[in-house]
């Protein structure tokens, strides 16, 4: 089944997908003069600003939260590692190259979202891509929108927002609490320790508790710990660099270098740079899901009535989730050079921390744990929001369906510490990649109404 699965993942993940993402990104880059770098000072100022009359359910703030939720996660600590492990410190080059393109692929599934999003019979303020594939492109163009929320509803179930988010979480809390896995017992056919017993439980409760106030309950969550989380998280990695200064021009010249297959022997240089763009822009789509289509769901429900606005609010949780958290951890994981001394996962950032700051291994041990902790259950949070939508349009608005989805997702989550971890970020791959494809077919037929609309807005708020 393992080599089955990565035989799907190479086929889904291929040369023709990562070109594809970084065309559209560049594609768009181009149309929009680089917007994503002229406005970027702007788009802070947006995050907080408040229109009068405006439709919508949540602030911009809340929904970018809410995006950023489902984003800053596991791929900020487990997925860079994996990246780097996988395809060498090259691919965290390519992953930040990917995401500076990938800022304006957000900022089109943003803009998109609002401007075709929709309001349902029982009040729900709903858009995405399938909306903006059927009213955008036109009804022909349906069984684009059906795919995506198929495969959408398959990566919250099966991919990012449960199976890896859990496994995750039960792996740093049993490394932290029983690393020697002393305390086993055997549950459901499997020898586990029952620390992972506990934490899974606990954390089963927590998401049930929370998934069941809907929407709102959500974003208040999330508008909470995200922030708190993403500036605790880039503490701990600024003070390691503080305290590695002098190691880190060594570190970049070797990220470069191996971006391009520098330090391969002779004539392997091409394929290195190959698996390191592979690794780094796959890990990079599943950490800030640029291209992936998932954060104009919940960009679709905040309160505006300019869609370029929210397509500028939402090219943020790109630049957070990885120009700026997915460097500062690939690039303490290079500094101490723990990617190739045959750890895997979480182990991979804990050892970094563990060698580069002035504090005993037990503390940073706690500390990265809890960081994971949180990012991994905002993460499940989020994309059972996005499961739902995709549900309810799959289904046509029939909520018994979505409460179905709903226990289906719960489960999962109980579920998630019996998975392997590469079957785990396996599947996640996979999903991922099917769900971009409509996608980006989307934006790139409807780039022309991006473009107009970004005119329009840039031309009334310019003057």
């Amino acid at each position: 089944m393992g080599s089955f699965l990565n035989w799907i993942d190479n086929l889904v993940w291929g040369v023709p997908l990562i070109l594809f993402l970084l065309f559209t990104g560049i594609y768009l880059s181009i149309r929009l003069r680089f917007l994503q770098f002229r406005l970027l000072k702007k788009a802070f100022r947006y995050l907080f600003h408040k229109e009068k009359s405006a439709h919508g359910e949540i602030s911009g703030f809340a929904a970018l939260c809410t995006a950023l939720s489902a984003t800053i996660g596991t791929g900020n600590m487990v997925g860079v590692a994996t990246a780097i492990c996988q395809g060498g410190p090259g691919a965290l080059f390519w992953m930040v190259i990917a995401a500076l393109f990938g800022m304006a692929t957000k900022y089109s599934e943003g803009l998109l979202a609002v401007k075709y999003r929709v309001v349902a019979k029982n009040g729900h303020v709903l858009g995405g891509p399938f909306y903006y594939i059927e009213n955008g492109m036109g009804k022909k163009y349906k069984w684009l929108g059906i795919l995506f929320a198929i495969f959408g509803m398959c990566v919250g179930l099966f991919g990012i927002g449960t199976f890896t988010q859990v496994n995750s979480i039960t792996s740093a809390v049993s490394g932290f609490f029983d690393p020697n896995m002393i305390h086993m017992v055997s549950f459901m056919g499997t020898s586990v320790s029952i620390v992972v017993i506990i934490s899974e439980l606990l954390l089963t409760m927590l998401v049930a508790t929370v998934l069941i106030g809907g929407l709102y309950r959500i974003a208040r969550v999330a508008q909470v710990l995200v922030p708190f989380m993403a500036i605790a998280y880039i503490l701990i990695c600024l003070v390691f660099l503080a305290f590695n200064i002098t190691a880190i021009p060594h570190a970049l010249v070797v990220i470069v270098k191996d971006a391009f297959g520098a330090n391969a022997i002779a004539g392997g240089a091409m394929g290195t740079m190959m698996i390191a763009m592979q690794k780094g822009i796959a890990r990079g789509i599943f950490s800030n899901e640029a291209g992936l289509g998932s954060a104009p769901i919940a960009a679709a429900a905040a309160r505006t009535n300019e869609p370029a606005k929210q397509g500028l609010v939402s090219m943020i949780g790109t630049f957070v989730d990885t120009v700026i958290i997915c460097s500062m951890t690939g690039l303490c994981i290079v500094i101490a050079q723990t990617y190739n001394v045959g750890l895997e996962g979480i182990a991979v950032t804990t050892k970094a921390f563990q060698s580069g700051l002035p504090l005993p291994n037990q503390i940073v041990s706690f500390l990265i744990m809890a960081c994971l902790i949180i990012f991994a259950f905002t993460t499940i949070l989020g994309w059972d929001y996005y499961g739902e939508r995709c549900t309810e349009y799959l289904f046509g608005g029939k909520m018994k369906v979505v409460m179905a989805y709903k226990i289906l997702y719960i489960a999962a989550v109980f579920i998630g510490p019996f998975m392997t971890i590469s079957a785990v970020w396996t599947i996640a791959d996979i999903f991922n990649g099917l769900m971009a494809l409509p996608n980006l077919i989307a934006l790139l037929f409807l780039s022309p109404i991006i473009i107009a609309e970004t005119k329009k807005f840039i031309k009334k708020d310019f003057h």
